[in-house]
């Protein structure tokens, strides 16, 4: 009945919508509605991975290595639900992957479609973007689903709790729920989910092959954004609204003793590009878009990062590093690709959708938690004034990243337990 009602209410939205739709970017709303979709699925019974925008996707790529690995000869389809997310796997799996397919919208009639044209023996969710269709009809077709992954943010715990029969029945479909945390594991029994249906199986993204920057890629580097080796760089990754008008006083006020300082800032959202671009500029800053580098190679201040992709590999750059949603009420982002290439990190008070991995980087010495412009400061003059004090954090902030591998193996092995359950002889081909 529950699922008969959600069901009515998405018909309703989409009538209400259908007047609209012509005046909106047609190749994007047929995506949504699964129209470009074949009814009949041209896989091989395939496993399929799901992943909701950029964030996940970085998380699902050493889950694909592994799955590739260990079944070469099965096929793989990935989907993703936002834009970015779509560029993003286009760019990192393409060769990967049987299929690339955009999720249609949770509307009865798309997901029907997606799932007849996918034909899945597995469907495996990364994460989050938990809506109630999609998995209900898998669960009716008899598709196994996997929770991979999983994080509980503490407002989808807030709301969860409000609602918790409904976010139960959520879950029902998941033959089994593979939590980055303990914390996110507990969260989930505390709304009733079947403790045998829970693991805490770490998060993933350890498990990323975290290639370090050679000479020759740093060079390469360093001439395309007209860097010199006595520059002190200084990488700001996914920033929120808010947090650029901090980090540039912090950066003003660095400037003063550190004049060689370069500010990589990249903006969370690409399309926020052009106005962070402005504040830069209106600050008084030489400013330059990553895109103009080639036409406009003149010496800035200030680059913003306007291009997909790339923040992963310019923290190899960076003497320090801040990552963003984090000075601001957003819960912050993934800290481990600075970490990853030995740089102390920098990060807010926000931190509640990373608490765990928050607290055990600030443990082991590799990063620092910071609260308004002035503890920036104090960081960033700290760090470039003793060399060892940045190497020895730089250095915690790496083994802290490598101590912590193992998850997707972990998760591999209930992948595997899921498919002989069905029944399907796929083994180990």
């Amino acid at each position: 009945m529950l699922l008969i009602l959600y069901h009515t209410f998405m018909t309703c939205i989409v009538l209400i919508l259908l007047p609209f739709f012509p005046f909106m970017s047609g190749k994007r709303i047929r995506e949504r509605l699964g129209l470009d979709l074949r009814g009949e699925a041209p896989f091989r019974k395939p496993i399929w991975v799901h992943a909701l925008s950029v964030g996940e996707v970085i998380s699902a790529l050493p889950l694909i290595d592994a799955v590739r690995k260990r079944y070469p000869g099965k096929d793989l389809v990935f989907s993703a639900s936002t834009r970015q997310g779509m560029e993003l796997a286009r760019d990192k799996l393409e060769n990967k992957v049987e299929a690339l397919i955009p999720m249609p919208m949770d509307f009865w009639w798309s997901v029907r479609r997606a799932v007849h044209h996918v034909g899945p023996a597995l469907f495996i969710l990364i994460e989050t973007d938990i809506w109630p269709g999609l998995p209900a009809f898998l669960r009716k077709k008899k598709v196994k689903c996997l929770l991979a992954n999983g994080r509980i943010s503490p407002k989808t715990y807030t709301f969860y709790k409000r609602i918790p029969f409904l976010a139960r029945k959520m879950f029902d479909p998941f033959d089994k729920c593979l939590m980055q945390s303990d914390l996110d594991r507990d969260r989930l029994l505390f709304i009733g989910i079947d403790k045998k249906r829970l693991q805490t199986t770490g998060n993933i993204k350890f498990d990323c092959p975290w290639t370090q920057m050679t000479d020759t890629e740093q060079s390469q580097w360093m001439e395309t954004l007209g860097l010199k080796p006595e520059h002190h760089i200084f990488v700001a990754g996914s920033t929120h609204p808010g947090e650029e008008a901090i980090l540039l006083r912090g950066y003003r006020r660095s400037l003063e003793k550190f004049p060689m300082l370069r500010l990589l800032l990249a903006p969370r959202k690409i399309e926020r590009a052009n106005e962070v671009f402005r504040m830069v500029q209106e600050a008084g800053f030489a400013v330059r878009l990553k895109t103009q580098m080639q036409d406009h190679p003149e010496e800035y201040n200030v680059l913003i990062l306007d291009t997909m992709g790339e923040l992963g590999r310019l923290y190899g750059l960076a003497r320090v590093s801040f990552v963003g949603g984090s000075l601001v009420p957003f819960g912050g982002h993934n800290l481990l690709e600075p970490a990853s290439f030995g740089c102390p990190v920098l990060f807010g008070p926000h931190t509640e959708n990373f608490v765990e991995m928050s607290e055990e980087l600030l443990k082991a010495g590799g990063g620092w938690r910071i609260s308004n412009e002035d503890d920036l400061v104090h960081a960033i003059r700290q760090l470039l004034s003793d060399s060892e004090l940045c190497r020895n954090m730089g250095r915690s902030a790496r083994e802290f990243v490598f101590s912590n591998r193992g998850a997707v193996e972990r998760v591999m092995a209930e992948i595997d337990r899921l498919l002989r359950k069905r029944g399907s002889g796929l083994g180990c081909e």
